[in-house]
């Protein structure tokens, strides 16, 4: 897939290094401002199982 993506880019190696990078961090800002906040109350973190002693 990678491979795919890396014969797709235009321009050179340097070129297609910063427009990799900025994919990258696209993606991580999608995670991070979409996915993560709808799925957090789907997980179980808060369901927690031992008793304050």
């Amino acid at each position: 897939m990678y491979g795919w993506i890396w014969r797709h880019l235009p321009g050179n190696a340097w070129v297609k290094a910063l427009i990799s990078i900025m994919l990258v961090m696209a993606v991580v800002y999608a995670l991070f401002q979409y996915v993560f906040p709808w799925a957090e109350p789907l997980l179980p973190f808060n369901d927690v199982t031992v008793d304050n002693q």
